[in-house]
Order: structure tokens, then C-alpha cells, then sequence
């Protein structure tokens, strides 16, 4: 095929040109619809494919967490149960209101009974807290460093909670006296309603 026989093609009666030519002209109309058609019809489709697959993604993520929050959930049953028990267990240890007379009672035998000289004892107004209330108890204490020691031992060891505060010991009037600022404290469970 001649280059020059491309100039005298007519584009009015194309159907008398040569074969290549016809070829051609298909092959560029073909092109032209084909990125007409991926223009208009594909290319919103595969952005759209696109962002349907990210979102896949996340969700197969979501979910994957979701079974494994599912699939120890029974364990986390368990362990709430064991909470439940053990905080029913721990709510034995506090007095009741009407418990707490007799443990003021008790505290202030633990320093007798150390051989201390209890110079305060003052219980205070109880403070409440969200969801259990706090019973402070100020003592003044005289006695020998084993003694003192004695008394926090026996505190320690009461049946219900009681824990020491705020300690400070400061030289008493002779050398081996002592005296014992501290605050001594028990709580007691808010019961709802």
C-alpha cells in the first residue's frame, strides 16, 4: 500500500477503499468506543469496586475482633462470676452499722491489751464514698515501740477491715515512751436503695 493512496481516499464513498484502510478505520472506531465505554461505564464502576473492597476490609476486620470478644465471652462470664463471689466474700470482711459500736469496742481493747495508755480516742462522722463509706477513728496512743507495734499487728489481724493512717510517732516524756498520732479507719458498704 502507497502513502499517497491514503491522501486520494474519498471519505464519502469509504467503502470502495483498500481493505487496510477499512481495517484501520474500524480499529480506531472500535478504540474510540471502547474508551467511550470504559470512560463512561467502567471507570465509575471500578472506583466504585474499589471502595466496596476497602470497606470489605474493615468490616472483615470488625468482625474478626467481634468473633474474638465472642468467643471469650464465656471466660469473661466466668471471671465476672469469680468477681462476684470474691466481692461477696470481701463484703463479709466490713462491718455493718450496727457492728461498728462493738469494733470501736475492739480497737480500743487491742491497745489495752498491748499495754498502751490511750490518751484520744475519737471517732469521727463516717465519709461516704461511691459506693462504701469510710469510718475514721483519730487515736493519741503512749507506750514502748512494741507495744505500739503489737497494737497494729492486732488491728491487722481483726476479722474485719481495719487499716492505720497517717501514722506518726514522736519521742513521749521519757526515753523509752512514745506516743502515736494516727488515724485508724474501717469502711462500711453503701447497700443500694
Amino acid at each position: 500500500m502507497d502513502l499517497k493512496s491514503i491522501n486520494e481516499i474519498n471519505l464519502q464513498n469509504i467503502g470502495e477503499a483498500p481493505a487496510a484502510i477499512k481495517a484501520v478505520i474500524a480499529l480506531l472506531i472500535v478504540v474510540v468506543i471502547a474508551g467511550a465505554g470504559y470512560w463512561f461505564l467502567v471507570k465509575d464502576q471500578i472506583e466504585q469496586l474499589d471502595r466496596v473492597e476497602r470497606q470489605e476490609q474493615q468490616l472483615r476486620a470488625d468482625f474478626e475482633l467481634k468473633q474474638k470478644r465472642a468467643a471469650s465471652l464465656p471466660a469473661y462470664e466466668a471471671q465476672f462470676e469469680e468477681m462476684q463471689r470474691m466481692f461477696a466474700s470481701l463484703l463479709q470482711l466490713l462491718p455493718s452499722t450496727a457492728e461498728i459500736p462493738s469494733l470501736l469496742v475492739d480497737i480500743s481493747q487491742a491497745a489495752l491489751s498491748a499495754g498502751l495508755e490511750i490518751e484520744l480516742f475519737q471517732p469521727r462522722g463516717e465519709v461516704r464514698e461511691t459506693f462504701y463509706a469510710r469510718v475514721p477513728i483519730q487515736l493519741r496512743l503512749r507506750g514502748d515501740y512494741e507495744q505500739l507495734a503489737e497494737f497494729v499487728s492486732s488491728i491487722s489481724g481483726m476479722p474485719r477491715i481495719v487499716t492505720v493512717h497517717d501514722l506518726f510517732i514522736r519521742p513521749g516524756s521519757s526515753d523509752s515512751d512514745l506516743l502515736m498520732d494516727a488515724e485508724v479507719r474501717t469502711y462500711r458498704y453503701l447497700e443500694e436503695g
